[in-house]
């Protein structure tokens, strides 16, 4: 009876140190890619950089791990889940000490694409890693614990972003990056064993095709905007360029002898569905982190940290729901918590889109609460369920689909909502200025301020000031609208998913002992 305690307690603890490495892995990959984004002014001075040189610092970064992350799967089986891992924490912490000491433009650009490209396979190795280290009936808790890292990262990135450039400089945006690195590749090294390697070829070709197709679609997400879309020669030719290299993949996959990507994956019903799913929690996620920041800062005047505290609320939502969630899912049918996290994110996105000019911090910090839990109750079962009926030895392959997926995901939702806050800004401009003339009772004293006068230069710019101000205001309200019928529409799709009480043993597909790591 001791013994048997003693050896349940022991394996506890090593399940303890693993998913304490493994998160700590998984946050300082994710919580990259935001992290930046508040230090870009202070960086772009230190650097000599332009406008839009100083975008490709975070460019850079996100296709490089985009284009990295489908080969996770093969990686692993040819080098062994630890040794990779060990690798691309190495490389990742490396790369981010670089980084920091980074003296100009050009090597700034090729140190974040070499970070991309080692923080590519851990959010993926640590999905896998945590499932196989979990028996399927704790399948929830161990992707309540991933999730975590996955979904509040972002939201906690400008926050700790704003934090050490305000008070120290940009440069420990990227140094804070080393004691977790340390600290994640020794908890890796003493929890996770040695695998045995699979001599699985290469499919050059297959990688090659997909490289290029998401490579290009990122380019074209990202510089979109800025470039006016396809009004833009290079815009055209990386839509092209990224249709033409997907359409050669497919094609490619469906009839070489090992494929660089299983397609056969997506007949998996639930991983499928869970994929169109996590493509929509990726657009509604950081689409709205992408607005918040800018609607505080530009339209409310407030300043960095003040923004990054505001925004903090909406993690403790997320952690909040998710440790609920985690714990119930295996007691009642995991569609139920998403759809009350998608009712409950709608509900957010409904209170957004009737923020005023003159909004409270309150108001800001409940609906932040609201979509922070609506999202936490959606993330959860939704992974538990995606691989629930996919065998083990497929989970790593799995899970680099299901994290490029997402990410595709916020990619697109970035870009339609800013670049829909730019043309709709225009538009409210254009529309609201229609009735800015002498012989609008409105505009006649004494109810036009005297800042405002028709009469004068100063008056006509002040009053331009205002109405694109408020033109603005009416965009941002536009775009969280828009989040809430995407949210709304992805309802339906709950009737593709199955239980994973009724799926965590497909038939003729036995489980996997949960100490494969």
């Amino acid at each position: 009876m001791s013994a048997s305690a003693g050896a349940a307690g022991k394996e506890t603890a090593g399940r303890g140190l693993l998913v304490v490495s493994v998160m700590l892995a998984t946050i300082m990959q994710v919580i990259d890619t935001t992290i930046a984004n508040v230090a870009l002014p202070e960086m772009q001075g230190s650097l000599s950089a332009t406008r839009d040189q100083i975008s490709w610092v975070l460019t850079s970064y996100i296709v490089a791990a985009a284009i990295m992350t489908p080969p996770t799967g093969w990686l692993a089986e040819r080098l062994g889940r630890r040794r990779l891992f060990l690798i691309c924490i190495t490389g990742f912490t490396t790369a981010s000490v670089l980084c920091g000491f980074a003296g100009s433009i050009g090597s700034m650009v090729a140190f974040r694409i070499l970070q991309g490209l080692f923080g590519a396979a851990l959010v993926p190795l640590s999905q896998s890693t945590l499932l196989n280290a979990y028996p399927p009936e704790k399948h929830g808790q161990a992707m309540a614990l991933w999730g975590v890292g996955i979904m509040v990262g972002p939201i906690l990135g400008p926050t700790v972003g704003g934090y050490l450039t305000e008070y120290y400089s940009w440069h420990w945006v990227f140094f804070i990056n080393v004691p977790v690195g340390i600290l994640a590749f020794l908890g890796v090294a003493a929890s996770i064993p040695d695998s045995t390697p699979n001599d699985r070829p290469f499919d050059f070709a297959g990688f090659a095709f997909l490289s290029l197709a998401v490579g290009a679609f990122q380019m074209m997400l990202d510089r979109g905007e800025s470039l006016d879309w396809f009004a833009s020669t290079e815009i055209k030719v990386e839509a092209g360029l990224a249709f033409a290299c997907f359409w050669m993949f497919l094609v490619h996959a469906r009839t070489a002898k090992t494929p660089f990507v299983d397609l056969g994956l997506f007949k998996d019903r639930n991983f499928a569905s869970g994929s169109v799913f996590i493509f929509i929690v990726g657009i509604v996620l950081l689409a709205t982190l992408a607005l918040l920041p800018p609607f505080l800062q530009q339209l409310m005047g407030y300043p960095v940290m003040t923004t990054g505290l505001v925004l903090a609320p909406r993690g403790v939502g997320t952690m909040i729901s998710m440790i609920v969630v985690g714990r119930i899912l295996g007691k009642v049918d995991a569609r139920f918590p998403i759809l009350a996290g998608l009712m409950l994110t709608a509900l957010s996105l409904h209170q957004m889109a009737g923020f005023t000019m003159e909004v409270g911090i309150r108001d800001i910090v409940v609906s932040g609460l609201i979509q922070g839990a609506g999202l936490g109750l959606i993330f959860v079962p939704l992974s538990t369920m995606t691989f629930a009926t996919l065998p083990t030895r497929a989970r790593t392959e799995a899970a680099g689909l299901f994290s490029l997926i997402r990410n595709i995901g916020s990619s697109v939702g970035i870009s339609i909502v800013m670049s829909l806050l730019s043309r709709n800004g225009t538009i409210n401009h254009a529309t609201l200025t229609e009735h800015v003339t002498p012989f609008n009772e409105m505009l006649q004293r004494p109810w036009l301020p005297d800042a405002w006068s028709l009469d004068a230069p100063a008056g006509l710019a002040a009053l331009n000031a205002e109405i694109t101000r408020q033109a603005t205001q009416i965009a941002f309200l536009n775009d969280f609208k828009l989040m809430m019928v995407v949210t709304l529409a992805a309802a339906p799709l709950l009737l593709l998913l199955r239980s994973p009480k009724h799926a965590a043993s497909p038939p003729g597909r036995p489980a996997a002992p949960a100490a494969d790591h």
